[in-house]
């Protein structure tokens, strides 16, 4: 799907797939009256329910729904939007999505790709990008202080901030191109118009978004944990005991766990990916091999790795962690844990080793798990106005970011250096630019729109 979108009119089932009491099936597209008023065999209101019976080709009759009408610029898309409201059986939807296609056919109506709504919406002006995205994760969201980010965000607020910015930087930007345009004119620039002032406020407002923006992606997405360790030191216990029910097989053979094991939790409203892995260790067992290769694969994606040694750790598990952390992949964090604290009888003498001790089988050290878990990632706790944001937006923040730190370097040369000063603030507001879609490459913004969901 190109970002042109299609002129044509599209519909699509906009309701989950599965039985529920009321199912939307919605058309979208350019003049839509006559369509709508074949479709319901009535004249339809605009923006008023209205109750109406559908029938299929051969009279009969369909289902008895409301139907209403938003007639273009007025409506999610900007264009004309029917949508009708049904009771919620697939097969029933699917009836009434085949009718609107035959109905619709001299119109060329198709169904509609994934996120094609809502690309039309961005399209003709109702929403930028990054609220496009925030739809998305609305309707994604695993907790409840992520459906209030992404709502904040649909909003626009996470928009606004990035508007500001873009113009601050474009007053800053008239400055010193105005500048440049006129050499003979021998201002100091830098000094009268208090350049650097205005320069180290946007940057010190923009190191505040990426910090928020940071907050807003891990509540989006998540932490990965992955436990791993030798064979038989608790890991599946442990992930049993966050969890809080027995998800995975705990016995005293080691090497039970021959594949990863996934369960989710929620910390402080952080969704919480917790994976358990087989034990590491050298094996002739082919199944085991390969349960041990997918927990090498695991550690290379995860944020965070729990490394677990059990309270009589031998030399060998610590020749283990250093091939674990030698593995982590760039920025992920990593905890040291000893499992089966019960069992530490010289407690005090391994604390000192930087060990968080903890016991799947008491609880003990549990409540400092799950803290450090999210320390170790930077998560800030009792942030209510975090704003739901995704990596691509944390990219371009940084880009933008490392863009202006350049553009500070060639403030301090003065007027010598205005071309370079000028050239990265404009490289600073595409950046950004980029994050609502001012300045987005046409193959990405496609791409971004075909993860949305059909009907939205």
């Amino acid at each position: 799907m190109g970002p042109a979108s299609r002129k044509i009119p599209i519909v699509a089932i906009a309701t989950a797939t599965g039985k529920a009491g009321v199912g939307i099936v919605r058309i979208s597209g350019e003049d839509l009256k006559g369509l709508a008023n074949a479709i319901t065999n009535k004249t339809l209101e605009a923006r008023t329910a209205t109750l109406v019976q559908l029938h299929n080709q051969e009279k009969q009759l369909i289902d008895t729904c409301l139907a209403i009408y938003f007639p273009g610029p007025h409506s999610f898309t900007g264009e004309d939007v029917l949508e009708l409201q049904c009771h919620g059986g697939p097969q029933l939807l699917d009836l009434v999505l085949q009718r609107c296609l035959q109905l619709g056919s001299a119109l060329d109506l198709e169904i509609a790709e994934p996120g094609e709504f809502s690309l039309r919406a961005f399209l003709n002006g109702k929403i930028d990008l990054a609220q496009a995205e925030a739809i998305a994760d609305l309707i994604d969201a695993q907790s409840h202080a992520a459906v209030m980010g992404a709502a904040r965000s649909l909003q626009g607020a996470f928009s606004d901030e990035i508007n500001e910015l873009v113009e601050a930087l474009t007053q800053l930007r008239i400055l010193v191109e105005s500048t440049l345009d006129f050499p003979e004119e021998e201002i100091e620039f830098l000094e009268n118009a208090h350049a650097r002032e205005q320069l180290s406020d946007i940057r010190e407002r923009l190191h505040c978004l990426v910090s928020t923006a940071t907050q807003g992606r891990i509540l989006r997405d998540g932490i990965q944990l992955v436990l791993v360790g030798a064979p038989n030191v608790g890991k599946s216990s442990l992930l049993n005991c966050l969890a809080g029910e027995e998800i995975a097989i705990v016995t005293a053979v080691a090497g039970t766990t021959r594949d990863r094991v996934k369960e989710s939790i929620t910390l402080d409203g952080v969704p919480i990916h917790i994976i358990d892995t087989a034990g590491l260790r050298p094996t002739e067992d082919a199944v085991e091999a390969i349960g041990i290769e997918r927990t090498w694969a695991s550690i290379r994606a995860a944020d965070v790795v729990a490394f677990i040694e059990a309270p009589d750790a031998q030399s060998a598990e610590l020749g283990l962690q250093a091939a674990v952390m030698a593995a982590l992949p760039t920025g992920c964090a990593s905890l040291h844990l000893c499992n089966k604290a019960d069992l530490v009888v010289e407690r005090a003498r391994r604390q000192e080793l930087g060990l968080l001790h903890v016991s799947a089988k008491t609880g003990a050290g549990i409540p400092e798990l799950k803290s450090a878990i999210l320390n170790c990632v930077g998560w800030q706790a009792g942030q209510e106005d975090v704003l739901i944001s995704r990596q691509r937006h944390i990219d371009c923040l940084l880009r933008a970011e490392a863009a202006l730190n350049k553009a500070s370097l060639f403030a301090l040369e003065g007027n010598r250096a205005l071309e370079l000063f000028a050239e990265e603030l404009r490289l600073a507001q595409e950046h950004l630019g980029q994050i609502t879609g001012r300045l987005l490459p046409d193959d990405l913004l496609g791409k971004i729109f075909s993860q949305f969901c059909i009907g939205k």
